[in-house]
Order: structure tokens, then sequence, then C-alpha cells
């Protein structure tokens, strides 16, 4: 049982959903990124999603572009974006990691290289925007080998056929996008998400985590109440932003934010309201 699998089957014993922070590796700055991933798990954190900063990241919103500029200006690649990772599994050899990103980083460091590479990191996952199922084989292919699962992403618009192949493509979890547009973009409509997360349950067995639109603790509980992990990432990230310059104090205060969802979506659980898992 990989660490993904691992971390779900605990949360889904306990009828709890998984927290998920997103932040942008290497903002504001490259060192600060280990000890805020720290944080994230003291304060409530069931898994990590990294994000490796793009210059081009035409799915994300001026938030987590602004994130990826200011990690691009100490050059973070994606070498030290699992350098990262290893680092942070020297203390932490239990809290499943995420990469989150584009495909072009991978691209350019080649396929093989990489699933090694991160296996020999740590790393648990890989979610890229960009790379469509149909075409995946070779990468998933070497990923699975190295332990590492595939993610996909499915949005409202996608029809009943592509979700089947996502369905069959995907390890670890399935990404639900919950608004159409950009990251941090709109208002969330949980009764919706609800109705839509019951039809793509049809393909798949797989945990469905939600993100986009989660803005705070009471967005993170409605979505908790239908959704196997809650992906926080505007509602941390704008906060690099607010404290650059300040990396204690943007950890401390993104641990507020997680630890306050953390305790709604608990709450949310606990009050007997079912998950439809």
């Amino acid at each position: 049982m990989t660490r993904i699998e691992q971390r779900f089957a605990e949360l889904r014993a306990q009828n709890r959903a998984a927290l998920v922070p997103y932040v942008t590796a290497g903002d504001p700055e490259p060192a600060a990124t280990v000890p805020l991933m720290h944080a994230l798990v003291k304060a409530g954190a069931d898994l990590i999603e990294l994000g490796v900063p793009f210059s081009d990241p035409m799915a994300d919103g001026p938030v987590i572009q602004k994130a990826c500029e200011r990690a691009l200006r100490y050059g973070t690649s994606l070498r030290d974006v699992l350098g990262m990772v290893a680092e942070f599994r020297k203390t932490d050899a239990e809290t499943p990691v995420v990469l989150m990103g584009y495909l072009n980083p991978v691209e350019r460091m080649g396929y093989e290289t990489f699933a090694e590479k991160a296996r020999e990191a740590g790393l648990d996952g890989l979610l890229t925007v960009d790379l469509p199922p149909e075409e995946c084989d070779e990468v998933a292919g070497l990923l699975e080998n190295a332990q590492i699962a595939p993610i996909f992403l499915v949005a409202p618009t996608t029809s009943d056929e592509r979700i089947a192949h996502v369905a069959r493509a995907a390890r670890g979890f399935i990404y639900y996008v919950s608004l159409k547009g950009v990251t941090g973009s709109q208002t969330l409509d949980t009764s919706a998400l609800a109705a839509r997360l019951e039809a793509i349950r049809h393909h798949t067995d797989l945990p469905l985590g939600v993100g986009f639109g989660i803005r705070d603790a009471e967005t993170a509980g409605q979505v908790a109440r239908v959704a196997d992990a809650v992906v926080v990432g505007s509602a941390i990230v704008r906060l690099a932003e607010e404290f650059d310059g300040d990396p204690v104090g943007f950890a401390h205060a993104a641990s507020e934010v997680v630890a306050g969802m953390r305790v709604e979506m608990d709450r949310v659980r606990a009050s007997g309201v079912e998950a439809s898992v």
C-alpha cells in the first residue's frame, strides 16, 4: 500500500476528509518551503501539494502566478523542488507529497530520470495539468514503477466518456476542479458539487479531492461533507505575498488557516453527516 493509499484508508476509517494545502515551492524564498511543509502538517494537513514554479502557469489565477514569479526570482527548478521533498522526508516519512505543475519541466528532465529522482526523493504523486490521460502511457508506467501516483484532473465540463478514461489512468486520487476558470476564481456552489461528485463515483473507487474555490473554513467544511479531500491553494498562497520578506510570519498565518479548516472539517464530519464514499 502506498503512502497515499494508507493515508486515505486511515482517514476513511476515522470518517474524516483529507486536508491538502497547496504551496508553491520556493515561495516566498526557497529556504522557507520545507519548514512551511512541516508547519502545515503540524496544523492538520494530511497531504501536501507542492507546486513546481513555472513561467506560464495558464491554469492558475493571479495569486499563484505571482507565487511562481517570486519562486522563479530565485531560479527554483524542478531539481530544487525534488531536493525540498528529500529534505522534508528526513523528518517526515508518513505524510504524502504530491507535485503539481506543468509537463514541460518533467519533459526537459526526461521522464525516466524524473521518475528515478522523484522516487529517491520520496515523492508520492504527480499532477501535471497539461498531460492528457490519453497520452500518459509512457510517463504513467514509469511513475507506477517508481510507486508514484499519476493524478489527473476532472472539470465540471468533463464528459462521462472522458471521466471513465481518467478513472482508468489515475492512481492515488482524482482531483475535481470545482469551478470553471482558473485557481482562486468565483464562488463554489456546493449543491452542484455534491451532484457532480456523485456522478464521478459511478466511474471510480478512487478518493475524490476537490480544489479551486475553497476560500475559508466554512467552505472547507461544506466540501468535506461530500469529498474525500479538500485542496486549498490560493487562500494560503496569497498570504505569501502579504508576508513577503517574512517567511516565519507566512508559515504562522498559513498554519492558522489550515488549523481553522481542520477544525471545521472535522466538526462537520463528526456532526453525523456521512460523506457519500
